[in-house]
């Protein structure tokens, strides 16, 4: 999200002018102790005024020169007419810099009277001489500053960019790596159909995983996907699995409907069923049930697969979650960061439970 432009020069204005009130204050204070421990004899209260309202002028120029730095770098150095500008801009606010202080000391009178005399055309012209070679420096020095901002600001977005690059790729390789993944083994649960001479299963099977695979072939490659397209997706790998292990396999899908247009990692439920099926339904003759719940907690979406057992016999945390779990922790950790959670735990009496929680927001 970029930064209001008005908003920027607010900030701009505002950081100026903390800056150079605690130069004048500086300068002020410095100058009054030092003509004090000299003996010397003025109004101090002010002269100190005088010193510290002197910078004024500089910063109510400085975020001047600073827009007129970024017009001026689209333009070619070499161009007089670049130098030109930036010599009648240092002798423009050097000019006005000199008839403010000249204004100043002619109004408060802060030094001793046979010094307050001066004829003000004659002390403004003093002062703008005598400040040139000064606001040449200090003219330079913010074009200085405003270079090593911008350069700042440019690096920052190139970091960003290439952060945006790199998450980017490692969320295509993992990508990729849970397709083929997905594939090998629904290979071969239908070479298990086969060689329990369920032909026409198999067939059925294939038809269905090709109807699958078509699905995320004609898809782009996103990060993020609807729940609603998730869902289908599940839907087609479960009817996959249901050819091969018929009533052993029982599911329940409870997405409410308001929730399907909400933004989730793409292949997350997938991965999350075919573990639970791998761990759960092949381990038991009788099979046993698949559970997906979605649901949302304010600004959180939950996301819950569930089977009926057996238990885990390692804990959650020893790692040993293969490739799906593996893979879609990576994912979440480089889409959300620590605004996800991935849970892995038994579920009394013999149940497993996988939770996910993502931010929740609709595409």
């Amino acid at each position: 999200m970029h930064d209001n432009p008005t908003s920027g020069q607010s900030r701009s204005w505002g950081w100026s002018g903390a800056l150079y009130l605690g130069i004048g204050l500086l300068d002020a204070g410095q100058t009054v102790f030092t003509m004090h421990t000299e003996g010397m004899h003025h109004a101090w209260l002010r002269l100190f005024a005088t010193q510290a309202l002197s910078w004024l002028p500089w910063a109510i120029a400085t975020p001047v020169v600073f827009r007129l730095a970024d017009r001026l770098e689209r333009e070619n150095l070499r161009n007089p007419l670049i130098w030109c500008v930036h010599i009648a801009a240092v002798l423009g606010i050097g000019l006005v810099a000199a008839l403010w202080t000249a204004g100043l000391l002619a109004t408060l009178h802060p030094f001793a009277p046979d010094e307050s005399v001066v004829p003000f055309r004659e002390l403004w012209i003093d002062k703008f001489l005598g400040a040139m070679l000064g606001n040449v420096v200090l003219y330079a020095f913010v074009l200085t500053i405003r270079h090593m901002l911008d350069q700042r600001e440019r690096l920052a977005t190139e970091t960003a960019r290439l952060n945006e690059q790199l998450a980017t790729a490692q969320l295509e390789a993992l990508r990729r790596q849970i397709e083929p993944h997905f594939l090998f083994n629904s290979l071969n649960a239908i070479t298990g159909l086969v060689r329990e001479n369920k032909n026409d299963t198999a067939v059925s099977s294939i038809v269905q995983l090709s109807d699958f695979l078509r699905r995320i072939v004609s898809q782009p490659p996103r990060a993020e996907v609807s729940l609603q397209s998730e869902v289908e997706l599940t839907q087609l790998y479960l009817h996959v699995q249901q050819l091969r292990f018929a009533e052993r396999l029982q599911t329940s899908l409870d997405v409410p409907e308001q929730l399907l247009h909400a933004q989730v990692p793409s292949l997350l439920l997938q991965p999350l069923v075919e573990n639970a099926i791998k761990h759960g339904i092949t381990k038991r003759a009788r099979g046993g049930l698949i559970r997906v719940a979605v649901s949302r907690n304010d600004t959180r979406l939950n996301l819950s697969v569930y089977n009926d057992g057996p238990a885990l016999t390692a804990t959650p945390s020893s790692g040993n979650t293969g490739v799906g779990i593996s893979n879609l922790r990576a994912r979440l950790k480089i889409l959300y960061g620590e605004a996800s959670a991935l849970i892995l735990r038994n579920e009394p009496p013999d149940g497993v439970q996988v939770l996910v929680t993502v931010p929740y927001r609709e595409s």
